[in-house]
């Protein structure tokens, strides 16, 4: 490996795109420390030991939220933005002939993406302000009085930072090594490794950070043995003669996940599992004893340091595995991309029974594929008892995206070592 990284630094072109890279990288990091003008930093670490949504929205914004920076909400309006044109491709026809379309119908996606962003992230802006203002961060937030204007200029401010963040990534992407987007998620998780990991030493937790290091290690080791899984179904192309010349007859194979999902199901479960309790904060404060009792027993019943969170959190993810799975995959229509390019698998007959036997397969092996994000998922409930903390180095989530963003990054310059004949990071 260390000798491939010396043969890619070595061409002067991947020098340039790797250099380019870390430098997007720094200066990302480098906006993320400016802070919103106003921030009460005190009561924000209060917070983020007690709501774990923030953390989740703290991942997104590689690291920057843990200082309410002007990139405090990162790209997450932007992932966000992804999940819903994902799932409104099948629903919605002009979308779906877009994305049959090719390169040019993938473009106008990704403008929509883009245009879509902007006003998740100033909604997200005004959410996200408003729950810190309750909550003491932010004392000068509010549409009244002398609060209007600087109220204007911190959700101009975050959602500005989005569309600057979106930006850099996608220079990343055009003219660096690697995806843009999930490089700059993975630069932050990196970031805060060495401060929790000096928390941990300085409060004496050596056992913590010892068990944290082989859960890591055997933990990034399942993680890439399941996502480099596949189930790769053969496929025949008859062979066709035009004139003296004969096309396809050659065999190969449907390269299919075990997780295709990625990480995205536990965003929608995490996300879904808190927002009850994010709610029930709110009614807890109502005038209506009712209400207000209600309230505290959901917020009692979804309590994250409680087995039942993590019991309802565990299946959440199963459920949202497959059906994330069963949109993105029924979108590829594997069945009649084949049958339009002459392909079939050997012993079923194309069209209908072909889709059949494909999503059968899918199904089971997305079995696996939700087994293991799950039991991802809820790796920090017990991971905590053993440690006898709550802090981890990486969380479950955040090793799924280091480890992702890693194997992706190193297939790219592989690809291009070997395109000038060097051996690459696989041998």
């Amino acid at each position: 490996m260390l000798e491939a990284l010396r043969n890619a630094f070595r061409l002067p072109d991947l020098r340039q795109r790797l250099l380019f890279t870390l430098g997007i990288l720094v200066i990302y990091r480098m906006l993320a420390q400016i802070p919103v003008p106003g921030v009460n930093r005190e009561v924000l670490a209060q917070i983020f030991e007690t709501n774990p949504l923030i953390g989740l929205l703290d991942l997104f914004s590689g690291g920057a939220l843990a200082n309410f920076s002007v990139m405090a909400m990162g790209v997450y309006p932007y992932i966000t933005a992804s999940i819903i044109m994902q799932l409104l491709v099948p629903i919605i026809p002009r979308l779906e002939e877009l994305a049959k379309e090719g390169e040019s119908g993938r473009e106008k996606l990704n403008l929509y993406t883009n245009l879509l962003t902007v006003p998740l992230a100033a909604l997200q802006a005004w959410g996200q302000s408003t729950l810190l203002a309750r909550a003491g961060v932010l004392p000068n937030f509010g549409f009244s009085g002398p609060n209007l204007l600087p109220t204007m200029a911190t959700i101009v401010a975050l959602t500005a930072g989005t569309v600057f963040a979106m930006w850099l990534g996608e220079l990343i992407t055009q003219q660096g090594v690697g995806n843009g987007i999930s490089l700059i998620i993975f630069g932050g998780i990196v970031a805060r490794v060495p401060v929790r990991l000096g928390q941990m030493i300085q409060a004496g937790n050596y056992a913590g950070v010892l068990t944290f290091a082989v859960l890591v290690v055997v933990t990034v080791a399942v993680i890439v043995f399941v996502q480099e899984g596949q189930r790769r179904i053969p496929v025949q192309y008859a062979r066709r003669i035009r004139g003296r010349r004969v096309y396809g007859g050659q065999a190969t194979y449907i390269p299919l996940r075990v997780n295709a999902a990625g990480m995205i199901p536990i965003i929608f479960a995490q996300s879904l599992l808190l927002f009850p309790g994010v709610l029930a904060s709110y009614l807890a404060q109502v005038n209506s004893e009712f209400v207000a009792g209600l309230a505290l027993r959901i917020q009692a019943l979804l309590d994250p340091n409680g087995w039942f969170y993590w019991f309802i959190y565990f299946w959440m993810v199963v459920g949202f595995t497959y059906f994330y799975t069963d949109v993105i995959f029924r979108q590829q229509n594997l069945a009649e991309v084949l049958q339009r390019q002459g392909g079939f698998i050997p012993g079923i007959r194309p069209g209908k029974r072909t889709e059949e036997y494909l999503n059968k397969v899918m199904s089971r092996i997305t079995f696996v594929g939700a087994l293991f994000l799950a039991g991802v998922a809820v790796l920090p409930f017990f991971v905590r008892d053993v440690t006898e903390t709550t802090v981890m180095l990486i969380t479950s989530a955040g090793l799924l995206i280091v480890v992702g963003v890693v194997l992706d990054t190193m297939k790219q310059i592989e690809a291009q070592l070997l395109m000038r004949h060097y051996e690459g990071f696989i041998r």
